[in-house]
């Protein structure tokens, strides 16, 4: 099935040029005279592209743009301003509103052609759905130097062995890499004054870590260490800088990718500074419990450290001690030759309401 374009332009010579080069190209395309018939065609036909230009009577692109940007239906389908300024501020604008190419007035077939063609390619990128694993990471990260055309620094990404104990980052160190967890699992800690840790994070196959020193350009606040034998891809900074600054599409599907698991964090924090003791170690056992799990049927012996769980949970060891044998006596959970096993994960999780 062709692809559906609507093109809108005031310029009847220009209009039916474009017109003819996007047909023989075997593009579907519908024309609107104004800006104002043009978002009522957007509307009807739900294309896959938009040739908007900016100078028109009525409905000027601007204000074409900022309106379909407003309907959810039509906010996400790439937009190509077309104009005879090639004013740099113009194009600034264009660009901070949220359209996705700039062509400027004379262009050959090539040009118009390339443009469209590289903003579909795009446009599929970002409806594809990657695994969260090793081989999706990589896809997501070939397609975007092939179809997006990001520069990427290496075709194959470094992975490493990483042993249990062993630190993957250090806190104050500059960040050189992203990290992906291929297999095994890291956990983010922080050391508060007292030389005491606090887990933020346990991190499982299909994890990113490390981004924020990355996205603030910063040292690394905190350290990660493998909790067992693991394995993790190691992504050069001028890889991830790459599909960042290249294109607004492109880092929105990136950052949706590496950042999955920022609500869960911001759950975590909330746990931590309301909920009591009781909430806060069926919480965290929760946690942990569901990044040991292999499927959603799984039911794991958990073989942690009650030293990192209670860093997990945020409180001291004793009292994590003290509360596992209360869950221990309501048949919550069973201990055996120390690993957890969750019996209700039900009614744990009811503990939490």
């Amino acid at each position: 099935m062709s692809k559906k374009i609507v093109l809108i332009e005031d310029n009847k010579a220009v209009r039916e040029n474009i017109v003819e080069i996007l047909e023989l190209a075997e593009y579907e395309v519908h024309a609107s005279i104004n800006g104002k018939k043009g978002v009522d065609l957007v509307q009807k036909e739900n294309p896959d592209l938009i040739i908007c230009d900016i100078m028109m009577p009525e409905l000027d692109g601007y204000g074409v743009l900022h309106m379909l940007s407003k309907n959810p239906k039509t906010s996400s389908i790439p937009f190509i301003f077309l104009t005879a300024k090639a004013d740099r501020t113009d194009f600034r604008k264009g660009m901070e509103m949220g359209a996705d190419d700039y062509i400027t007035k004379p262009f050959d077939d090539i040009e118009l052609l390339n443009a469209v063609e590289v903003r579909l390619k795009k446009n599929e990128l970002l409806k594809t759905e990657f695994t969260s694993n090793a081989d999706g990471v990589n896809d997501f990260l070939n397609q975007a130097r092939v179809n997006g055309k990001v520069d990427l620094t290496k075709g194959d990404r470094e992975t490493q062995s990483v042993k249990k104990k062993q630190m993957v980052y250090t806190h104050g160190h500059r960040p050189a890499y992203l990290y992906f967890v291929v297999s095994g699992k890291v956990k983010s800690f922080r050391m508060n004054d007292d030389g005491k840790e606090l887990i933020i994070s346990i991190h499982k196959e299909g994890d990113f870590l490390g981004y924020t020193a990355l996205l603030e350009e910063t040292s690394y606040a905190d350290n990660a260490e493998a909790m067992e034998d693991s394995e993790v891809m190691l992504i050069p900074k001028a890889d991830f800088y790459a599909l960042l600054n290249s294109d607004a599409q492109l880092a929105k599907r990136f950052i949706k990718l590496l950042s999955h698991n920022l609500v869960e964090r911001e759950e975590a924090l909330l746990n931590l500074a309301y909920n009591s003791l009781r909430k806060r170690v069926a919480t965290g056992l929760l946690h942990v419990y569901d990044k040991f799990k292999k499927n959603p049927t799984d039911k794991p012996k958990l073989e942690i450290p009650r030293e990192d769980l209670a860093q997990v949970v945020g409180t001291a060891t004793e009292s994590l001690i003290r509360t596992l044998s209360d869950f221990k006596a309501e048949k919550l959970i069973e201990v055996s030759e120390g690993k957890i096993t969750v019996l209700d994960e039900n009614k744990l999780k009811n503990l939490l309401n």
